[in-house]
């Protein structure tokens, strides 16, 4: 190896990423390999005294990000200091509301927060669904930043009222590292209501009309934009050096795809982390009512890419709902016997047959969003009898994930958009081949897997790569992706689930209204 190529190699790229679960960090080569890899899960807060409420504690969003770092780093035999460029993602929608000195003013509200119902109507009433689907090609709901920032106005006015900056959890990670309030045009969609996602501006009209000041909003960049530098603070807090490039950022499920490939039109990829969702590729401005449209990592000025995201609330959540449940001792006893539960539910799971023995569950502990965008759907378990087991109920959640995300996929491909196939199942529960076969199934698609599923810091390190020019581009990501475990489905397991399915769908059309009984009952306890 000649000495630039040494250098090349010897260059580091370290990326952050924030899910609703838990936090990851991956440290990169100058060759784009995987050198240093951490993980560390923190609470989900939330309340029966406050249903629909969730939250994480804000303060310890930047102590994650120092530990990790050195974790990360030290799995990689780097010291921080080798780190050439930063770049981070979180999941979305969520808002850290800071002060003028940065400062986090309340808990980071996270994308499986419901609380915002009047906030919804109130926009209907004053701006209308139609109008704010013009205008972001999203639909009107409690999920976008926006509609929060309207419930902590109404509801915690001083709060308010010392707010500086609406961040994302990226955006506040960068801020922390850089000290610049910023946003990136991939995040931008997800403040809703007045984003104008092909013209790339907010609303000022519609923000003057709903009373939130255009203040609070930082300034947008593309991705790939350097957006500020490491402070000597934030170097001494992380061991990273002063000075360190940091990029705009990006959304958390477009930096696992990007990362593992999926770079053209009509690339199609699926995660099950604490949501589960998937995500096609489209340089065609086409957008479906029921669905998350925003833009893609790549998109550029000269060459706009969008991402079509179907989504439902607990996906990989909904398993950590029973590991902390119905597997309670098997997870307290965790450390000591060295076992992962998630094993055991797998293992439990995958005796149970195709079907679940006529057990069938709605995944919705936190309201839905794709397709049926229901902020009072709550979970069901429909058939339960004597002769069914917690492997029973561990499959049958399963089954419900895939039926969930299926719903969507069936809409989108009545449309005839693009899709290109094999599927490519990426992060979280996606490591189970017991689930994937079960999606392979449901979607009577063929299937693979990402071998090396680093995810979605993965995809921030080459972020940084790309951002800072030490890589020309992300197809540098393909050098290492291999997809591995090919699954066809099967047509008998396929029809099955199909049944499964239309009684799945009957379900939720006889419950919705009584979501809506028990959403009062809950209010006036």
């Amino acid at each position: 190896m000649n000495k630039s190529a040494e250098a090349t190699v010897q260059a580091f790229y370290l990326g952050l990423d924030y899910g609703t679960g838990g936090a990851k960090a991956a440290v990169i080569d100058g060759d784009a390999r995987l050198a240093g890899y951490a993980f560390e899960e923190y609470a989900i807060l939330t309340s029966a005294d406050r249903p629909g409420w969730s939250e994480h504690d804000a303060a310890a969003y930047w102590p994650v990000a120092c530990r990790l770092i050195n974790k990360a780093c030290a799995q990689a035999d780097i010291s921080p200091a080798q780190i050439q460029a930063v770049a981070s993602s979180s999941a979305l929608p969520s808002l850290v509301l800071v002060d003028a000195e940065g400062r986090p003013i309340r808990n980071g509200i996270n994308l499986m927060d419901r609380r915002a119902t009047a906030e919804v109507q109130f926009l209907k009433d004053t701006i209308g669904e139609d109008r704010v689907f013009e205008v972001t090609k999203n639909r009107l709901d409690d999920h976008p930043a926006i509609v929060n920032l309207l419930w902590i106005r109404e509801n915690r006015p001083e709060e308010f009222a010392r707010s500086r900056w609406a961040l994302t959890i990226d955006g506040y990670l960068t801020l922390r590292l850089t000290g610049m309030a910023t946003c990136h045009y991939s995040a931008a969609a997800f403040y809703g209501v007045a984003y104008d996602l092909l013209h790339r501006r907010l609303d000022q009209a519609m923000l003057d009309e709903i009373g939130i000041p255009a203040r609070l909003f930082p300034p947008l960049f593309y991705c790939t934009d350097i957006v500020g530098r490491v402070t000597p603070q934030a170097a001494a807090d992380t061991g990273l050096r002063p000075g360190v490039p940091v990029a705009a950022g990006q959304v958390d499920c477009n930096a696992g795809w990007v990362g593992a490939g999926a770079l053209a039109d009509g690339d199609m990829q699926m995660n099950l982390g604490t949501c589960g969702n998937f995500g096609i590729i489209h340089t065609q401005p086409t957008f479906h009512r029921s669905m998350i449209a925003f833009n893609y990592t790549t998109d550029t000025a000269d060459r706009p890419v969008f991402i079509t995201v179907p989504t439902t609330t607990t996906g990989g959540g909904l398993i950590r709902y029973l590991r902390d449940t119905i597997y309670a001792a098997e997870r307290a006893a965790e450390a000591q016997s060295g076992a992962d539960v998630y094993d055991l539910i797998n293992d439990e799971a995958a005796a149970v047959p195709a079907g679940s023995d006529g057990l069938i569950v709605l995944p919705f502990l936190m309201g839905e969003r794709t397709p049926i965008w229901d902020v009072h759907a709550r979970g069901v378990i429909f058939g339960l009898s004597l002769n069914h087991t917690r492997g029973h109920i561990a499959r049958a959640s399963m089954e419900a994930v895939a039926y969930a995300l299926y719903d969507s996929f069936a809409l989108i491909r009545q449309t005839g958009q693009k899709i290109n196939t094999p599927f490519v199942l990426n992060e979280g529960g996606a490591k189970s081949r017991l689930w994937r076969r079960i999606i392979t199934d449901v979607f009577n698609t063929p299937t693979v897997l990402v071998s090396s599923r680093a995810g979605a810091p993965y995809g921030d390190a080459l972020l940084a790569g790309v951002a800072t020019g030490a890589f020309p581009s992300f197809d540098v990501a393909r050098r290492h992706v291999e997809h591995v475990e090919p699954m066809t489905p099967d047509a008998r397991a396929h029809e099955r689930y199909m049944r499964s399915f239309a009684l799945y769908k009957r379900l939720y059309e006889h419950v919705k209204d009584d979501y809506r009984a028990l959403a009062q009952l809950r209010e006036n306890r």
